[in-house]
């Protein structure tokens, strides 16, 4: 909490610990308190209430990072070394969620490396020019050459009116945390295939239920549970969603239905865990994903995302009669062919109808 204050002004260091450690703040943090949460999962946290709230606008420190943006070496013991780059969260995430999908795509029982192992192997001939990652294997066999057609994935989830360009309000990237609203409007406006329409309530800023009658989970409720979880829910897990499964609290053979409060998405280990120990997940809501009751009957609240409302932009006096009071706020409903967001990103990807 120290380190996500240093740079915020008292008041704005006040507010982030009252939402962490007053429940009576006016919008204190949901589900998992700080003190039941490990240290580097509060962090993240804490670190994304300062993004959201911080009294300079993210676009303005993005551009002095991005001016900072560097490779660095620094040597390790044993013969080691580490080569690391700082770029911005979008290059960087899915470079890392590739390099991830590479590394699934080469096990196999043939392959003796671990997913680390392959993930370093994998960017080290990358850099190195080679385009592949057989690296050294046992017994002189070469590993499986993954496809170059593969490719990563990045969610992004970002305001409407900050897609629009009328606030500033930081976007979300998955695995990551809060990125400027122009990183996101250029991964959409680019054709980024894992842009997804998702409703949200304008009360809380919580995607709203999608609803299935069939066991085949689809990839758009994959998409919102990924949007709902934003992790493993298992109690102090990192795995982000990316490479999570989805699992169905309550069994499919046990009456259990396919929507969104009936699942979860544990990493590969726990999703193990669960159906090989006496670790059972406990139900979910269209909010809040699963907690988790462990052999001796102890119960860990699940982490929750802090989902907050949208902010709305002060509308500027335009286009008023003479004589008429211009408007101050946004209507409170608006008919339109789909929504005024979706038209007008229909016509930012397709430019206007004849």
């Amino acid at each position: 909490m120290v380190d996500e204050t240093a740079s915020l002004d008292a008041a704005g260091a006040a507010a982030l610990e009252a939402h962490f450690l007053d429940p009576g703040a006016p919008d204190p943090a949901r589900g998992c308190p700080a003190g039941q949460m490990p240290a580097h999962r509060f962090r993240a946290k804490a670190w994304t209430w300062r993004e959201r709230h911080h009294a300079e606008s993210i676009e303005k420190r993005h551009a002095k990072s991005v001016a900072d943006r560097r490779v660095e070496f620094r040597p390790d013991q044993d013969g080691m070394a580490w080569l690391s780059a700082c770029l911005p969260a979008a290059q960087a995430l899915a470079g890392w969620n590739r390099l991830t999908a590479l590394a699934r795509s080469m096990q196999g029982p043939d392959e003796p490396r671990t997913m680390t192992q392959l993930r370093a192997d994998t960017f080290a001939d990358a850099i190195l020019g080679s385009g592949t990652a057989t690296g050294d294997v046992e017994d002189g066999e070469a590993a499986h050459v993954p496809s170059p057609r593969i490719q990563a994935q990045v969610l992004v989830t970002v305001p409407v009116f900050s897609l629009m360009g009328w606030t500033d309000e930081p976007a979300m990237l998955d695995g990551y945390g809060p990125v400027p609203p122009s990183m996101a409007r250029d991964l959409v406006a680019n054709g980024a295939g894992s842009f997804y329409r998702v409703l949200v309530d304008p009360r809380d800023g919580a995607p709203l239920e999608i609803g299935r009658k069939s066991y085949r989970v689809t990839g758009a409720m994959r998409a919102w549970l990924r949007l709902r979880d934003g992790k493993c829910p298992f109690p102090g897990c990192s795995n982000n969603s990316l490479d999570n499964d989805a699992d169905q609290i309550l069994a499919w053979a046990n009456g259990g239905t396919t929507g969104i409060s009936n699942l979860g998405q544990p990493c590969r280990k726990h999703h193990k865990l669960r159906h090989s120990t006496g670790w059972t997940p406990t139900p979910a809501t269209r909010n809040e994903p699963p907690g988790w009751t462990s052999p001796t009957g102890r119960h860990y609240t699940s982490e929750h995302q802090d989902w907050e409302p949208p902010r709305w932009p002060a509308l500027q006096a335009r286009d008023h009669a003479p004589g008429e009071r211009p408007p101050v706020a946004v209507p409170d409903l608006v008919h339109s062919r789909l929504s005024p967001a979706e038209d007008w990103l229909e016509w930012v990807l397709h430019g206007p109808s004849a």
